[in-house]
């Protein structure tokens, strides 16, 4: 009797641990339980309510800022509403961009918000652009090769492109350049680079490396930007032409040759 007892006890504790084991695979797989529980068990997850929360408020302060920006009336008035416009472009923009940490990757990706579907490199930038309130061609946009959608924002001699440049000679170069938020083209992507004031580097990107998803990367371990054999870099935020545009909300018309 008592053998029959220990092997009734220890059929119901193997039970025990095997639907203890299938629930665990199931969290990870389908995302049941709580976010804090999904991020510890599969990474960063999108947070979409953050995100609209955050291009909300972007817009209300660039309308704020646009209607101060046509009632200035002197050059120095004005360029104090442009610094200022920097630095929230360059305190938001990264905040956005983190909120699609862990969306997945799709070339033929087309989600416009983090969470909702798969996204493309291309999708991943014009969606973050548009969503901070630049009025640009989303679609369009979105498709052109890098160097198109660089043009779309900056002048030829505002885009630096390298070609063949050994990859710690190229962050040298980009620091030099200062802080922003830039737009980098690879031989077949499309990223963010974003420079901090204490001269850090992060590239934000949707990956279609193991990660397959949006990912932010230190310099040391982006192996898709030190791969890759030709870069063509610009600071959105280094040019006056681009904030004032965005303050007033006049078009970036996207090109495509």
């Amino acid at each position: 009797m008592r053998g029959l007892l220990r092997t009734v006890i220890l059929l119901l504790t193997v039970v025990a641990l095997a639907l203890t084991a299938w629930t665990q695979r199931h969290w990870i797989t389908t995302g049941v339980g709580n976010s804090k529980d999904s991020q510890l068990r599969s990474g960063p997850v999108p947070d979409l309510a953050t995100y609209r929360t955050l291009s909300a408020d972007l817009e209300q302060h660039r309308k704020r800022l646009g209607r101060s920006y046509l009632k200035a009336t002197d050059g120095p008035e004005r360029e104090i509403l442009l610094s200022q416009t920097r630095e929230l472009l360059q305190m938001s923009l990264p905040r956005l961009m983190r909120c699609w940490l862990g969306t997945p990757w799709d070339f033929n990706g087309t989600a416009h918000e983090p969470g909702t579907g798969k996204v493309a490199c291309g999708y991943f930038v014009s969606s973050v652009l548009q969503d901070a309130g630049f009025k640009i061609e989303w679609a369009p946009l979105a498709q052109q090769a890098s160097q198109n959608i660089l043009g779309t924002f900056l002048s030829p001699e505002k885009m630096r492109i390298r070609v063949g440049m050994a990859y710690d000679v190229f962050v040298n170069e980009l620091l030099l350049s200062g802080p922003g938020i830039y737009i980098v083209g690879l031989d077949s992507h499309v990223a963010f680079l974003v420079i901090t004031a204490s001269n850090e580097i992060r590239f934000i990107h949707s990956s279609s490396s193991s990660a397959c998803c949006v990912i932010d990367e230190p310099r040391e371990r982006s192996d898709v930007v030190r791969n890759s054999e030709y870069r063509v870099t610009g600071n959105l935020t280094a040019s006056n032409e681009v904030l004032r545009k965005w303050l007033l909300g006049e078009r970036f018309r996207t090109q495509t040759r």
